[in-house]
């Protein structure tokens, strides 16, 4: 990214200004670019927990799997899923409140005694799994906000901060170069007016 300049004071003073502004906010992104690193990591870690607790808890139903066939599914069903918002370093990510499920009333008597148990099994593997799809949405939240970050970072580490400088130093140069032209010119002129007031 080239930097536009002029070689003048005021645009030293402005490329000035623009720098400590990045200069400020570069350790500020860092630490939120390591939090937000940490936090993907720890949604990454919650979601596969939750991944490994659902097939345990369906791995230890494989027996029950003849039950099932006789189980009325649509005894069952997920009402409401009850989220909230929390930062995380900046970034609105959802948190599981409440899953609200409708049984549908059944005649205890007409079914097989397991039914009651088999409901409360079946909340429990969804109140697990929409657990996990919250937890992964939040990590893909938090990635995309990591992601951009780095970005951010690299680009006043890499790219930003260094141009400032070398526009800085440039103009910086020009000045000079320009101040001791003047110098001279005037030493010029001067020896030149002490030669004619000699003559």
């Amino acid at each position: 990214m080239a930097i536009k300049f002029q070689y003048n004071k005021t645009s030293l003073q402005t490329l000035d200004k623009q720098l400590k502004v990045r200069q400020r906010a570069l350790p500020t992104l860092k630490n939120k670019e390591s939090a937000l690193r940490s936090e993907v990591k720890r949604a990454r870690d919650m979601a596969a927990k939750l991944e490994k607790e659902l097939e345990q808890e369906l791995r230890r139903y494989d027996d029950m799997v003849r039950l099932w066939g006789e189980f009325d599914a649509s005894l069952l069903r997920v009402e409401d899923v009850i989220l909230s918002a929390k930062k995380i370093a900046g970034v609105q990510t959802p948190m599981l409140d409440e899953v609200r499920f409708d049984i549908a009333p059944y005649n205890p008597f007409n079914k097989p005694v397991w039914f009651p148990d088999g409901i409360d099994i079946l909340r429990k593997l969804a109140e697990i799994s929409i657990n996990r799809e919250v937890w992964l949405r939040k990590m893909e939240l938090l990635e995309h906000a990591r992601k951009k970050t780095t970005q951010k970072v690299n680009l006043y580490e890499k790219v930003q901060i260094p141009g400032f400088e070398d526009a800085m130093r440039k103009i910086k140069r020009f000045l000079e170069d320009e101040e001791n032209l003047s110098k001279s010119a005037q030493k010029i002129v001067k020896t030149r007016q002490e030669q004619e007031v000699q003559l």
